[in-house]
This record gives C-alpha cells, sequence and structure tokens, in this order.
C-alpha cells in the first residue's frame, strides 16, 4: 500500500500542496478572520502529510454565504485520487439528525406524539424490565421501570437503552449476543430483538449513547407505513434535493464513494468499500447513510432555516427549535465525553463555550463514528461542516477540536 512514509512521500506531499492551492474556496470571510482559514488549512494540510488522514473537506457557511472550504489529500490514496467536489462519505451518525426530523415530521402530522410511550407504537415494548444488579450466569438482576419510555426519551438518549460496545456490563454483552448488528436483518427483526433485553437504567435517569435511534426508525416505518429508507427518500431527500444520499451507491456513483482508513502499523490501512454498493437489508435510524458534502449542506441549510430550504419546507421553526433545544431532565448530565454539552433530540446542544472547544453557546451538532461531522449555530447563522473517513474515532475528536479551536477560540 502507498502510505505518506513510503519513499513516493516528497512527490506525496508536492501533489497534496498543489491540491490545496486548486480547492480552496473563499467567497466571503465573514465574522471569521482571514488569518483563522490559513490556520486550519495548515492544520488540516498536516493531518494529510503527517499520515494521519487520508483527507478532509472542510466547509464554513454563514449567513448563506460560503467563507471557506478547502479539500486536503485523497478519498483513496493508492488510487492516487484527490477528494473531490462530489466525493461520497459513509456518514455514520450524521444519519441521526436526519431521523430526528423524520420523527417530527410526523408530529406536525398528528400522527405521533413525542410524549407518548414507545409501546403504543411498537407493543413489543410493553414488558420491558431494567436492569438493577448484575445477576448469574450473565443474566442481570432486573425490576419493571417506573415508567414506560417515551418517544422524547428515545430523543434525548435517556429511554433506558446501550448500544452495547461503548459500555460494558451485562446488559451489553446481551446486546452483543443478540447479534444486533447483524446486517442480513431487517429493522423490524433487529428491534424486536432489543424488545426482548433489559434496559440498562431506569427511563428518564441517565444519559446513554444507544440504539435508540434505531427503534425511531421502526417507529417511522410503523406510522407511515413506509419501509424507513424509503421514507426519506420521498419526505426528506427527494424534496431537498439530495440526490446522492441514501443507503447505498449506485455502480455509477461508486468510484466517487471514498476508502475509509484504518490506522496501521505501516501506515493508513484502506478498508473494503464493497458492502456499500448493494442495497442493504437492515436500514438503521442511527447510521448507515452515504451523502455528499453538498447534499449533507443542503439538510444543514433546511435546519438553519427554520425547517424550510428553496421554498420546500419540511418543518415548523417550533419543530426545529424543539430538535436544538436542552431536553434533558435538570438532574440528568450530558455527554460525559462532550463536556460543555446538553443534548436536544437526537442532537447534541453546546450551553458552555470554553468547556465544548469554543463552539459557540447553542450550537447544535453530532457526528459521525468516522469523523464526519455538523455544526448549527443559529446564533450566528453559521455551519460547519466536515467530512473525513478514519476509523480512528478518538482522533477524529481530536480533530474536531482544533478546527474549533482555530475557527472560535480566542486569539
Amino acid at each position: 500500500m502507498l502510505n505518506t512514509h513510503s519513499r513516493f512521500a516528497p512527490l506525496l506531499r508536492l501533489g497534496l500542496a498543489c491540491l490545496l492551492l486548486t480547492t480552496m474556496a473563499h467567497a466571503d470571510t465573514g465574522s471569521i478572520a482571514a488569518e483563522r482559514f490559513q490556520q486550519l488549512d495548515q492544520a488540516l494540510q498536516a493531518e494529510v502529510d503527517q499520515g494521519r488522514l487520508a483527507g478532509i473537506d472542510v466547509l464554513i457557511e454563514e449567513n448563506g454565504k460560503l467563507l471557506h472550504r478547502s479539500r486536503h489529500g485523497y478519498q483513496d490514496i493508492e488510487g492516487q485520487v484527490p477528494l473531490a467536489d462530489d466525493s461520497l462519505y459513509k456518514i455514520f451518525s450524521l444519519t441521526k439528525p436526519v431521523t430526528s426530523v423524520a420523527m417530527l415530521m410526523l408530529q406536525e402530522q398528528g400522527k405521533l406524539s413525542l410524549d407518548d410511550p414507545l409501546e403504543k407504537y411498537l407493543p413489543e415494548f410493553a414488558d420491558l424490565r431494567v436492569a438493577i444488579a448484575e445477576g448469574p450466569d450473565g443474566v442481570p438482576e432486573t425490576t419493571v421501570p417506573r415508567h414506560p419510555p417515551t418517544l422524547r426519551e428515545l430523543m434525548n438518549q435517556t429511554a433506558g437503552f446501550s448500544y452495547g460496545v461503548f459500555s460494558q456490563s451485562q446488559v451489553d454483552t446481551l446486546y452483543l449476543q443478540a447479534d444486533l448488528f447483524n446486517t442480513g436483518q431487517t429493522l423490524e427483526q433487529m428491534v424486536a430483538k432489543l424488545a426482548q433485553l433489559p434496559l440498562l437504567n431506569q427511563p428518564g435517569t441517565v444519559w446513554n449513547y444507544s440504539l435508540s435511534v434505531d427503534i425511531q426508525a421502526r417507529v417511522v416505518e410503523v406510522v407511515s407505513g413506509q419501509p424507513y429508507d424509503r421514507f426519506l427518500a420521498e419526505h426528506i431527500f427527494q424534496p431537498l434535493g439530495m440526490k446522492e444520499t441514501g443507503y447505498h451507491v449506485s455502480a455509477e456513483q461508486a468510484p466517487r464513494l471514498a476508502v475509509s482508513y484504518k490506522p496501521g502499523e505501516n501506515g493508513l490501512e484502506p478498508q473494503d468499500n464493497s458492502q456499500y454498493l448493494h442495497k442493504p437489508t437492515l436500514t438503521q435510524g442511527g447510521s448507515g447513510l452515504i451523502s455528499s458534502m453538498n447534499d449533507y449542506l443542503r439538510f444543514a441549510r433546511m435546519l438553519l432555516n427554520g425547517g424550510e430550504l428553496d421554498g420546500v419546507r419540511l418543518l415548523s421553526p417550533e419543530s426545529v427549535a424543539e430538535m436544538a433545544r436542552d431536553q434533558l431532565p435538570p438532574e440528568v448530565a450530558g455527554p460525559s465525553w462532550a463536556p460543555g454539552n446538553r443534548f436536544g433530540l437526537n442532537v447534541a446542544v453546546v450551553e458552555d463555550s470554553a468547556a465544548a472547544g469554543h463552539l459557540p453557546v447553542g450550537t447544535y451538532w453530532w457526528w459521525g463514528i468516522q469523523g464526519p461531522w455538523m455544526w448549527v449555530d443559529p446564533n450566528n447563522g453559521r455551519i460547519v461542516l466536515g467530512m473525513l473517513q478514519n476509523t480512528d474515532y478518538r482522533h477524529s475528536r481530536v480533530v474536531h477540536g482544533t478546527v474549533s479551536s482555530i475557527l472560535f477560540g480566542e486569539r
């Protein structure tokens, strides 16, 4: 494999330097000083030159004007394919804000209420139990929930579910044993398995990152009568003109799908893209979408505009405000790994700018496990998007912090 530590490194760096000169775009520096963009470009180019990222595309828009966009590096190192304006990315958990919009659309239509219990729409969750202590033979001791989890608790990540992979408990082990991530199953089958497992926490008491957004997608299917991918296509992507977004890529799109990279002893190791070339059986609400920078920008613009874009309205301003406000009970802390943040409906919400890496207060945001992110700042009319494909999610958070500090940190 070719990497930046090989004998081709000087040529690669030269090519990247030329590429950088041709892919930076500035329309208006807006409220951010031009020297910050220069520092940002230097920092991101260093990520590529030093072999930590294969490529990264960053865009900043303010009040409808492009402030900055620059692409650094490659979508395929070995094939020497640079990142392009229309490169496609696996966005993973950036799928979650899309699911928020789907749920809120159905609430506006009177087809559901976020304060309804989950079991009203998915009766298989009527007999949930809650783990209270580790038990014999790998099965936790359980009790009944103090109240049935609600749709709102699903969306603010306090319903009591888990992911099975980000914490360790007997409940998490049961998640793994249930083979919840089997891509050969349907969403209905996946959620049916979840309904048989105990909750990790009492509903409404602890923020815990979980598969609750996949349960939301199943609610959308049941309430709308449509498969989840079709609902998104017909009610969100097509109206917004997001022509490149879906759960797989076509043969025509495949050459534009960025390769994911895993850090290895000998540099960045490419990961297989073949699974994304066919329509999946499992279409999840919490992950799975593929999109482009330009497509996801249209989605973010719709949110910043209060639910409307180019004359097409998906949500009322009130619903978008509901999504973007703190939805946690006062006694419940936000994500421990994201200090300075509370949580809305499938998005984090900045409460303390200094603690949150200088992101402005009121910014609502999320990211995917291979690094792509969205920051929507309604107080400043600003959108910041980043696209990358790297399996080291801890380093992705370092990159996010670098970007926010350069753009918004004190000088």
